[in-house]
């Protein structure tokens, strides 16, 4: 193992030493009791086994060999992603019965398409939505009549929600099942161009909905490598997903085999069965280091630095932004997809995919290779690709020697940047997180007066009438979880991309998030704490120089002043125009009750 590697892993495992022994240990006492199932009162059972064909109802009464098993579906026809899984519960029934045991629908979760709502007042129930699905998922498993559960999920907050539940419910197996990306459409360069020239005003909406149809056209994930794709790389990294299985499109044969092969492998997993594999022993330390790197080895979405260390939390495993950014100094960054390249995932699978990366990251010591598994012990059956025989029936091949295409896809030797693609930044601001992946070398200081405000739309009217044409560090204030649900400022990225390129000195500061697609401007985000919590970025005013250095991991305001300045009282920020409307005044119990973005932003309990 790399040296760093190894110290930052230990770390983590003497800080989780207390929770993890008491999150394993009440997992072990809920799997003592075996399948919950056989000790329901035959009332219990008849309601569950009412709606079951007779078949099932033969095999649900008589079998105690034959696994019961939880299927939690995230579907619905807004997310393109989610389509596709309008038909798998069927699927996933006919295939289980094939080997004797049943499953049923236990639940649906919801699920938001954050590209639907970004920049609209929806997003401020996004980041939320992550807690109340984990919350829906464990309705759905209370029931207490599953042996597994198969998770059907892709998108932003749908994947760390369904972990976070699944975790609790840790003396059960699980495996995920994607459903693949759409074919690729127009270039995500062409798309940001003409983002960047409605921006301008040179084009009007019909060019730019008729540009954004043509990246966004078909059932299956979106192609860039935001939110929904990192989840994808981090389930298969941690062996929560079949190997090479996450970027196979939908319409392609292998995918319905695979979804196969993965039903039948989690009967095979089961307490029922000689290969137990309850998802606790999966998810450990070393897990979530696997996952850290594999975000950072990819430029994945900043999000993750909210969500692994709320998955983690889940799983009694405690982890830090500090530790991300360790272990960014030594991961090599390996992929160049949008918006970090001009490439999408369909070009990465390509050129190797998920197999050859994590092969190289192998073979570099990057990854720990003695992890338990969805197929068992040991990472590196993750190092085949999927494909189909003679007979049209699944079988694994070794994963290509070298790279499809060198453009996308790097080896470990040789990689785009020697660094991972996230950096931690501190200072007298508080603790942020910068995506540097994407941004040239020469933006990774920023040193400009700041212009303050408390929302996107103030920045864009602000760009729009030219006020923004200097240098400038532009702080968005009054985004995070407590004051409004931290949505994502995305809509920024096109207006601050323009005023990069005319040759202005430009960064983004903000206590919200910006996106799994953040691109080239130099951004700190997920500031900590947040303004509502009275934290320092409250306390900057217009004209104060801020600093954002990516090189030395700082963001500090370099005015004289503001020390004294921060002493003072101030006004507490004011959030009643975030309070109602769009179903927000539902969600003031999860404002209210969320952490800080350095500790998951969790707005439910856990410990």
């Amino acid at each position: 193992m790399h040296t760093v590697v190894d110290a930052v892993t230990q770390r983590i495992c003497d800080r989780s030493k207390a929770s993890r022994a008491a999150y394993l240990s009440a997992m072990e006492a809920a799997a003592v009791k075996g399948p919950v199932r056989g000790t329901l009162s035959c009332t219990n059972l008849a309601h569950d086994y009412a709606s079951a064909t007779d078949d099932e109802k033969l095999i649900l009464k008589s079998s105690h060999r034959s696994a019961n098993v939880a299927i939690i579906n995230a579907y619905n026809d807004v997310l393109s992603a989610h389509a596709p899984y309008r038909d798998y519960p069927e699927k996933l029934k006919a295939f289980l019965a094939e080997k004797g045991h049943v499953a049923q629908m236990a639940g649906g979760v919801p699920a938001m398409c954050d590209g639907v709502t970004q920049g609209q007042t929806g997003m401020e129930l996004s980041l939320f939505s992550r807690d109340v699905i984990a919350m829906s998922t464990a309705v759905a498993l209370s029931h207490q009549v599953f042996d597994g559960s198969l998770m059907l999920g892709i998108c932003d907050k749908i994947v760390p929600g369904l972990m976070m539940s699944a975790l609790r419910f840790g003396h059960l197996p699980t495996v995920f099942i994607p459903s693949g990306p759409m074919h690729s459409g127009i270039s995500n360069s062409d798309k940001a161009k003409t983002r960047q020239a409605f921006a301008k005003g040179e084009v009007g909406e019909a060019e730019l909905l008729e540009s954004e149809m043509g990246s966004y056209h078909s059932e299956g994930t979106c192609t860039f490598y935001g939110t929904a794709n990192s989840n994808q790389m981090l389930m298969e990294i941690m062996g929560l997903q079949l190997p090479g299985s996450s970027f196979v499109n939908p319409d392609s044969p292998i995918r319905d085999k695979l979804t196969q092969y993965a039903a039948h492998r989690l009967a095979e997993i089961t307490a029922l069965a000689p290969d137990y594999m309850p998802i606790a022993q999966i998810i450990d330390e070393k897990a979530i280091v696997n996952a850290i790197v594999g975000l950072l080895a990819t430029g994945g979405s900043t999000n993750h630095s909210i969500h692994l260390i709320a998955i983690a939390r889940m799983a009694g495993v405690l982890i830090d932004w500090q530790d991300m950014s360790d272990l960014s100094d030594v991961v090599p960054l390996m992929t160049r997809m949008y918006p970090n390249g001009s490439a999408d995932v369909n070009a990465f699978e390509r050129a190797g995919g998920m197999p050859f990366l994590i092969r190289e990251l192998l073979d570099a010591g990057l990854l720990h290779e003695d992890v338990n598994t969805v197929l068992g012990h040991g990472l590196r059956q993750w190092c085949q690709s999927p494909a189909l025989d003679n007979e049209g029936e699944l079988t694994w091949v070794p994963v290509v020697a070298e790279s499809g295409d060198l453009s996308v896809l790097a080896p470990a030797h040789a990689p785009f940047l020697r660094e991972g693609g996230m950096k931690l930044v501190s200072g007298n601001l508080g603790r942020a997180i910068m995506k540097v992946s994407a941004v040239p070398d020469d933006r990774w200081v920023i040193e400009a007066p700041a212009r303050v405000f408390t929302d996107q739309q103030q920045v864009l009217t602000a760009y729009q009438s030219g006020e923004l044409n200097k240098d400038v560090v532009v702080v968005v204030k009054g985004q995070g979880p407590k004051a409004n649900g931290m949505p994502e400022l995305h809509q920024l990225t096109p207006a601050l991309t323009n005023l990069q390129e005319q040759g202005f000195k430009v960064a983004l500061l903000t206590d919200g998030r910006l996106s799994g697609a953040s691109g080239k401007v130099p951004a700190a985000i997920h500031l900590s704490p947040e303004a509502l919590d009275d934290g320092p970025i409250h306390a900057i005013e217009d004209g104060d120089v801020i600093r954002i250095d990516g090189h030395h991991g700082s963001v500090e305001t370099l005015s004289s002043e503001f020390e004294e300045r921060l002493k003072q009282e101030r006004e507490p920020l004011n959030t009643a125009a975030n309070a109602s409307g769009v179903g927000r005044e539902l969600f003031a119990g999860f404002r209210k009750l969320a952490g800080p973005a350095d500790e998951g932003a969790i707005s439910l309990g856990w410990e």
